[in-house]
C-alpha cells in the first residue's frame, strides 16, 4: 500500500502527516519555539550526585536540569553477563564536573530531559557510536547472509585509527558501497565538530542540533512504499531538495513541491482529523466508537458496540466489533503518538477463538508502528495491557492546556452547587466582619439562579444576617468563579 507524506512548514512550526488510502495514520508537529530535544549533545555540568538513586541531575541550559542515570553512563556499563553496572556513579560523577551527555528523552510534564553519556549520531544508513567499536545490524534485516555482506562492507570502508562503530540502518539494505562511503564520512566529520566544540564552549551549551523534522522525514520516514513527499513551501521545499542531495539522494525524484490555492492540509482533510483525534470519542464504520481517555498514569481505550448490535448472532456482532476496533486502536495510537501503559477493554467475548483472533489482528495492525511495543493477552478482568514506547509529547499535550474552567477534572461544578458555596461564604464573612452590605460578583448562570429558584434562600439569608445582599454579573467569570466584596 502506497503512503503520501505531506508536509506544511509556516514561520511558527513544521506539521507532518503520513496518509495511507486516504486516512491520516501519523502527526508530528515541532514549533520553532520549542523543537524536540531528543538527539541533541550537550556539554554539561554535574548539579549533584545522587548515590542512593545511582543518578545525577545535570545542567544543559534548559530551565529544568536534566537526569541522568549510572546505566546510561557509557564507563558504567555492564561487563558480560552482568546486569548490574560495574562502577557506581558517584566514582565516575562528581559536582561541578563537565560532560559530554546526549538527549534520549524529551522533557515531558514536570520531569526533566533523560540524558546518556553513550553517544549516536544518525545518519541516513548508519548510526555511528563514537565509544563502541562494535557493528551492529538492525533486525529488520532478517537475511544472514545480507546482514554478513552488509557487515564486512562497512567494516572495509573504515579508517584503520577509527576507534568507534556503527549500527546498520534498514535503509542501508540496499546501498551502494559510496552511499555507505558518503555516510560514514558525514558521521565521523560531525563527530570531530562535536569533540571540538566541546573543549571550547563552556558548560551547558548546545554542542550539535538534531535535525529539523522536514530533515528526519526524508531521512528516517520515506520507504518503498512512499508515492509522495509534498511540501507547501518553496523556501524550504530548495532547502529539503539541498538537503537531499547530499544525504538522501533516492528520495528526490519523490519530492514535489505543492503549489495549490487550497491549503494542503484542507485538501486531504488533515486538520479535521486533528480536531477528531483531540475528542474522547472515535466512530467506527459499523456503529460502535471507541472512547479514549489520556491521564497521567495511563490511557484506557473503551469499546462499545453503539447501534451495531444484531440480535440474531449477537457473538458475532461483538467479534466484529472488536476486530474493526483494533485496527482503529492501532490507527489513533499512531495518531495521537499515546504512550506509556495502555489498557484495551474490548467488548467481553466468551469465545476463545474469538479472543485470540483479535489479539492476532491488533498485533497485524500495529505492525506498521515506528515505536517499540509490547502486548500482553487478556488478563483475567477481560482488560488487554500494552505498553508503546514515549518518545515525545502526545499530540493532545503538544496542542492543549488544562481548561482554567474545570482545571482537569473534565467537570464544573453546578450553578447550584455554587451558589451554595456562596451562601455559606457569605454566612461565613457575616460572622468575622460587619460591612454595611454584601455585594456577590458571579457568573450569569449563578446570578439567574439567585434571581429565580434559589431567591427565598438568598432572601432568607440577608433576613437572618440582617444586611442586604446584592448581585452584580461579571461577564468574564467562568461557571466557578465568584467573589464576596464587603461594602
Amino acid at each position: 500500500m502506497s503512503e503520501d507524506i505531506l508536509i506544511n512548514i509556516t514561520p511558527q512550526e513544521t506539521r507532518v502527516a503520513l496518509i495511507l488510502q486516504g486516512a491520516v495514520q501519523e502527526l508530528h508537529i515541532e514549533r520553532t519555539l520549542s523543537r524536540g530535544l531528543a538527539g541533541n549533545i550537550y556539554l554539561g555540568k554535574v548539579v549533584r550526585v545522587l548515590p542512593g538513586m545511582q543518578s545525577a541531575f545535570i545542567d544543559i541550559g534548559l530551565e529544568r536540569a536534566a537526569f541522568l542515570h549510572v546505566a546510561d553512563i557509557w564507563e558504567a556499563r555492564p561487563h558480560d553477563g552482568q546486569n548490574t553496572p560495574a562502577i557506581p556513579i558517584e566514582k565516575l560523577l562528581h559536582d561541578g564536573q563537565t560532560v559530554t551527555v546526549q538527549v534520549i528523552k524529551d522533557p515531558i510534564g514536570t520531569k526533566g530531559a533523560r540524558l546518556s553519556t553513550q553517544i549516536s549520531i544518525a545518519g541516513r544508513m548508519l548510526v555511528y557510536l563514537p565509544q563502541d567499536k562494535h557493528i551492529g545490524i538492525s533486525q529488520r534485516i532478517e537475511n544472514e547472509a545480507e546482514r554478513e555482506l552488509l557487515r564486512s562492507k562497512v567494516q572495509a570502508l573504515l579508517p584503520p585509527e577509527e576507534k568507534g562503530g556503527f549500527i546498520i540502518r534498514t535503509m542501508a539494505e540496499d546501498a551502494s558501497d559510496a552511499d555507505l562511503q558518503m555516510d560514514v564520512e558525514y558521521l565521523r566529520k560531525t563527530w570531530a565538530t562535536i569533540v571540538k566544540q566541546s573543549k571550547t564552549r563552556p558548560a551547558a551549551t548546545l554542542l550539535h542540533q538534531d535535525l529539523s523534522l522536514a530533515q528526519r522525514v526524508l531521512r528516517d520516514f520515506v520507504g518503498d512504499d512512499t508515492a509522495t513527499i509534498q511540501v507547501d513551501s518553496r523556501e524550504n521545499f530548495n532547502k529539503l531538495q539541498e538537503f537531499g542531495t547530499i544525504y538522501t539522494p533516492s528520495v528526490l525524484t519523490k519530492l514535489t513541491h505543492y503549489r495549490g490555492e487550497r491549503p494542503l492540509f484542507d485538501l486531504y482533510g488533515v486538520e479535521e482529523e486533528i480536531e477528531r483525534a483531540l475528542g474522547r470519542r472515535v466512530d467506527l464504520k459499523s456503529g460502535g466508537y471507541l472512547i479514549v481517555d489520556q491521564t497521567e498514569a495511563m490511557t484506557t481505550i473503551d469499546v462499545n458496540t453503539g447501534s451495531f448490535v444484531n440480535g440474531r448472532n449477537f457473538d458475532d456482532t461483538i467479534f466484529k466489533t472488536n476486530l474493526e476496533a483494533a485496527h482503529a486502536i492501532a490507527r489513533q495510537l499512531r495518531l495521537r503518538n499515546l504512550g506509556g501503559i495502555i489498557i484495551l477493554d474490548f467488548i467481553d467475548m466468551e469465545n476463545t477463538e474469538h479472543r485470540q483472533a483479535v489479539l492476532a489482528e491488533l498485533g497485524r495492525a500495529l505492525q506498521r508502528d515506528r515505536t517499540k511495543i509490547s502486548v500482553s493477552g487478556f488478563s483475567t478482568l477481560g482488560l488487554v495491557e500494552m505498553t508503546r514506547k514515549r518518545t515525545r509529547e502526545s499530540l493532545a499535550h503538544i496542542l492543549c492546556e488544562t481548561c482554567p474552567a474545570c482545571k482537569g477534572r473534565g467537570q464544573v461544578k453546578t450553578s447550584r452547587t455554587v451558589c451554595y458555596e456562596i451562601l455559606r461564604e457569605v454566612m461565613r464573612e457575616a460572622k468575622q466582619f460587619n460591612p454595611r452590605e454584601f455585594r456577590i460578583l458571579a457568573s450569569q448562570l449563578v446570578v439567574d439562579l439567585f434571581l429565580e429558584e434559589e431567591s427565598q434562600h438568598l432572601a432568607m439569608l440577608g433576613d437572618f444576617i440582617g444586611k442586604p445582599i446584592s448581585l452584580q454579573v461579571q461577564s468574564d467569570y467562568q461557571q466557578e468563579q465568584y467573589d464576596i466584596i464587603l461594602m
